[in-house]
């Protein structure tokens, strides 16, 4: 297919709201999927198993559609208007990820990625394919190709411009657009990111182990939080933006400006008391329309516990022990442990009649710790 100017491209992505465009070649032999074959192989992934059952086809943009000749690669900021960091001190409120604060991305993304690949196919006759973090795509070494950002060494894309707070979509075409120049890596010997981490979840620089990282344990891990990494959470409940947040980088970041991705006020910090008291139907209702409702409510609750169990709030034991009977087994489990953490005569109180009670092993567990 002949070559194609981009500069209409551009000028719609940014009139649909996109903050940053570029293009690259998806034709083309990377590092990128070497790397992630060796993040599989060493089980850095996890319980991630769609990671490992689709790598062949996220190995290059070719492996999945061959015909693929260029990426368009956009970028729309969510920067917050507070500082993330100074969540963590308001242990009794809970820490949700900036990104899950308001609508899912992927929706409001979508849509819009849809509208420009649907005017660029009329206008081109190329075939297009649209794709916003939910297909085997990696979408951050193409945006490194595209020259929006590069990988800094949490593995996270860096912006100069938008900092660390940006959505990723990418439009694949056979259509032969012009390339951008890659973006340098800028971290030098900047290693913020890789200090602040609670839970050392990065091996090395430009690595990252996700069965450490409090993103993956509270999103994508289904059982109990492991113990060890329980007291790091503190009081993240949903992700952790401790790795993106210190980046110097964000000195050039600026708030959101798209309404949809401003923080809803009652996401900012909410109290951990009202979250534990969510049912299903409440839980639905709170985060409909929210990335957070994929956990859903049981996986939720586990984690509002554990923040529970890092409050120090004694005015938190009657949530906890109340949960001690609740209907999961994962929410009971959790709730045993924050309630020893909170109250330890009243845990050994109710110890024993708990254990005759029990039948889950993983909640018997946390009663005989």
């Amino acid at each position: 297919m002949p070559s194609t100017n981009k500069s209409g491209v551009i000028s719609q992505a940014q009139a649909l709201g996109f903050d940053a465009v570029g293009v690259c070649r998806a034709d083309e032999a990377w590092a990128a999927g070497a790397r992630l074959k060796e993040f599989v192989d060493q089980g850095r992934h996890g319980e991630m198993g769609w990671m490992e059952t689709t790598l062949e086809r996220r190995t290059a943009p070719t492996a999945m559609w061959p015909e693929a000749k260029s990426a368009i690669v956009l970028a729309m900021n969510y920067g917050p208007d507070t500082d993330p960091l100074a969540d963590l001190e308001q242990r009794s409120s809970a820490n949700i990820s900036v990104y899950a604060r308001h609508r899912d991305y992927h929706d409001l993304i979508k849509k819009r990625l849809k509208a420009l690949a649907r005017d660029f196919a009329a206008g081109t006759g190329a075939e297009v394919k649209v794709f916003v973090d939910t297909a085997p795509l990696m979408e951050k070494p193409l945006a490194e190709k595209a020259g929006l950002g590069w990988q800094g060494k949490h593995t996270n894309l860096v912006s100069r411009d938008l900092g660390s707070w940006f959505f990723l979509g990418v439009i694949l075409t056979d259509a032969e657009l012009e390339p951008d120049l890659p973006e340098a890596d800028h971290c030098g010997s900047c290693r913020a990111c890789l200090d602040i981490c609670p839970t050392n979840a990065f091996p090395a620089p430009y690595q990252l182990d996700a069965r450490r990282c409090i993103s993956y344990l509270t999103i994508e891990h289904a059982g109990p939080i492991p113990p060890e990494f329980r007291e790091a959470m503190g009081n993240r409940i949903y992700g952790c933006d401790d790795c993106l947040a210190v980046c110097p980088w964000n000195k050039f970041a600026e708030e959101a400006s798209e309404a949809m991705l401003i923080a809803r006020e009652d996401l900012k910090s909410p109290a951990l008391a009202d979250l534990a008291r969510l049912d299903d139907a409440g839980f639905r209702a709170l985060f409909s329309g929210s990335p957070i409702k994929r956990i859903k409510r049981d996986r939720f609750v586990r984690n509002v516990l554990i923040a529970i169990g890092n409050s120090d709030d004694p005015g938190l034991v009657a949530t906890a022990e109340n949960l001690t009977r609740d209907d999961s087994a994962l929410v009971r489990g959790a709730a045993v442990w924050a309630l020893s953490r909170l109250d330890p005569a009243r845990f050994a109180a109710l110890k024993t009649g708990a254990l005759e009670a029990e039948t889950d092993p993983d909640v018997r567990a946390e009663w005989s710790r």
